[in-house]
């Protein structure tokens, strides 16, 4: 994902300062007129505005605070955070870094790295409205952002953009599957459905992809998983109760269990098939 966002970003006009965990995937950014940096705090020292994409919350904490890259910022920097991460965690970077004089917006993604690539992401940001617009001025090249509330309300928004997408992987894998189990071709079940009330993205993205076993990874199962487990943490938080999310992440946790934790999160249609026999 921060590989076609820091591209468009340079193919764009902006000044790209850039460095990642494994220095290879950064150095591809060269021949698009990106700086590449030996560590975070190098690349962010002059920037106005620092963009991280990182794995969770953690990683987040690692590359911002243990690393010496918000410290190393200069004052009134705007850090914008797009990894998909935990709002609680979300809320007490922003704290930290207003500590030193740094700005934070929240502003998760969706739409994988083919929205990636084209530049149409939902980004679902979280923060004041003057910050957003500034963060605005860069994040339109990469996809269409809405600002859904203060600090922390753009991961609360990718969470329900997670629980949804999750969700429907797990409906859309087990309809085709009872097709497919009662004798119908699963191709044509998918084709004679479209346009109808149960067509959606998921159903001709990820349902071609069950037709054809196509796994690649795309967004890996242990993404899906952490982010339906990171819904029921903050689930549990505020008390809210979320049965169906429940039952997807145990379905979820069983496939990575079984060996799937690297393939696309299609890939619960695997888990589905295994139960019943059809793999």
């Amino acid at each position: 994902m921060g590989f076609p966002m820091a591209r468009r970003l340079c193919e764009a006009g902006h000044t790209v300062h850039a460095w990642n965990r494994s220095p290879d995937k950064a150095e591809r950014l060269r021949p698009f007129g990106a700086s590449v940096h030996a560590t975070p705090a190098e690349a962010a020292r002059d920037a106005d505005c620092v963009l991280t994409m990182l794995d969770n919350g953690a990683v987040v904490e690692q590359v911002l605070f243990d690393r010496g890259t918000a410290p190393a910022m200069r004052p009134g920097a705007l850090v914008v955070d797009m990894s998909s991460i935990k709002p609680a965690e979300a809320r007490a970077h922003a704290q930290r870094l207003q500590a030193l004089g740094l700005r934070y917006v929240d502003a998760p993604v969706s739409g994988g790295t083919l929205g990636a690539e084209q530049g149409t992401l939902a980004i679902m940001a979280g923060g004041s409205s003057a910050d957003f617009a500034e963060a605005g001025s860069f994040l339109t090249a990469l996809g269409r952002p809405t600002l859904v509330g203060p600090t922390g309300s753009g991961q609360l928004a990718k969470l329900a953009n997670q629980m949804i997408v999750g969700v429907t992987i797990g409906a859309v894998a087990e309809a085709l599957l009872l097709c497919e189990k009662g004798g119908a071709d699963m191709a044509q079940v998918r084709a004679a459905i479209t346009g109808g009330f149960a067509d959606s993205r998921i159903l001709q993205v990820h349902g071609q992809r069950m037709v054809e076993r196509d796994f690649a990874a795309r967004g890996r199962m242990t993404v899906q998983l952490k982010d339906m487990r990171n819904a029921l943490s903050t689930a549990a938080e505020i008390g809210f109760d979320a049965p169906i999310t429940t039952a997807l992440e145990q379905l979820y946790a069983d496939g990575v269990a079984h060996g799937e934790a690297e393939l696309d999160q299609s890939a619960l249609f695997v888990e589905l098939a295994r139960r019943n026999g059809l793999v």
